[in-house]
């Protein structure tokens, strides 16, 4: 019994990755290669994964959300974990990162199930809005620009049916957002979306102290 998180240890770390931790081998690669470029901080870590893969599982989900592809390791997780009719849309802009991307999941056989709208995520969210596809989304992976972290909340709640799980990656910011002398611009964007979920009688969620902190919210 605990009243606190525990505190992870590299030691405790490592033991949780060896005992918790079952990354497909072309995640293993995609990571690999990802941790030598410029950004790799920006690739969700191996344990996340697990958890995104377990609650596609959970919610039988088959259509979803990935907004902020990079190279590719979040929507190659969650489409290993969708069944073969299952489909994930994943935003980016960045062509270099998502043109490695598309070779890892070609590589992992799942290409077919990914679909990647290369430009700004909030014309994507609201193209999916203007053609009927509100209430149709089952889960959704919000890891972009933080900036506009509220209204890629908004966007993916109104896309998500009710019952469907949204998950928003780097709440806790490395621990800035909960240092009052941090008043940078993406800090203050992510104390923002912090304080509407937390508010928000729409959803129930949880903070998770997973990664750089892990939100999840069930639309009611």
């Amino acid at each position: 019994m605990s009243d606190t998180t525990i505190n992870l240890t590299p030691a405790i770390y490592e033991y949780l990755l060896q005992h918790s931790v079952h990354e497909h081998e072309v995640l293993k690669k995609l990571h690999a290669k990802t941790m030598t470029m410029p950004g790799a901080r920006m690739q969700i870590s191996p344990e996340q994964g697990q958890l995104m893969a377990l609650l596609i599982h959970l919610s039988q989900a088959k259509k979803t959300l990935d907004i902020g592809t990079f190279t590719g390791y979040s929507a190659l997780t969650v489409a290993l974990a969708l069944p073969t009719d299952g489909k994930v849309i994943t935003c980016d802009i960045d062509k270099h990162a998502t043109d490695i991307a598309m070779q890892f999941w070609k590589q992992a056989n799942v290409a077919d199930k990914i679909q990647l709208r290369l430009g700004s995520a909030i014309d994507t969210l609201q193209t999916l809005i203007a053609n009927g596809e509100s209430s149709t989304f089952d889960f959704a992976f919000i890891d972009a620009d933080k900036d506009n972290y509220s209204n890629y909340y908004e966007l993916s709640l109104k896309l998500l049916r009710r019952g469907g799980m949204l998950a928003v990656d780097n709440v806790l910011w490395s621990g800035k957002v909960a240092d009052k002398s941090d008043n940078d611009k993406t800090t203050i964007a992510i104390r923002k979306l912090n304080d509407l979920i937390y508010q928000d009688n729409r959803v129930i969620m949880s903070m998770i102290p997973i990664g750089d902190g892990l939100t999840l919210a069930l639309k009611l």
